[in-house]
């Protein structure tokens, strides 16, 4: 089992910055790809970035230039800095992590609760 923890969500006004965190923790091996999706009231989840655990990158087009992913691997932690923030960047934010869980090394995809971003004047 594989729990994951958001925090850093809230409200800014356009043109802010908030830094998301994803605490993972459980009975793994290993984290593999970590990523931060984001759902928008009435729209599908999407993903917004994703960082590999060879800190490879995979950016949406809507947050390149603006987001930054990072991880820590000694914290289990996975890191989103949004920068240049847009009212239609609001939306809940969910951290999505592949872990190689013990005892038999299976590959599991685990999902955090969800945090609060909104972007409003």
């Amino acid at each position: 089992q594989v729990q994951l923890v958001e925090s850093g969500g809230g409200l800014v006004q356009p043109g802010g910055s908030l830094s998301l965190s994803c605490a993972a923790s459980g009975r793994f091996f290993r984290l593999d790809d970590m990523g931060w999706y984001r759902q928008a009231p009435g729209k599908q989840r999407e993903l917004v970035a994703a960082i590999g655990r060879d800190d490879s990158t995979n950016y949406a087009d809507s947050a390149k230039g603006r987001f930054t992913i990072s991880r820590d691997n000694a914290k289990n932690t996975a890191y989103l800095q949004m920068n240049s923030l847009k009212p239609e960047d609001t939306a809940v934010y969910y951290c999505s992590v592949a872990a190689v869980t013990l005892p038999w090394y299976i590959t599991v995809n685990s999902w955090g609760q969800g945090t609060q971003v909104t972007v409003s004047s």
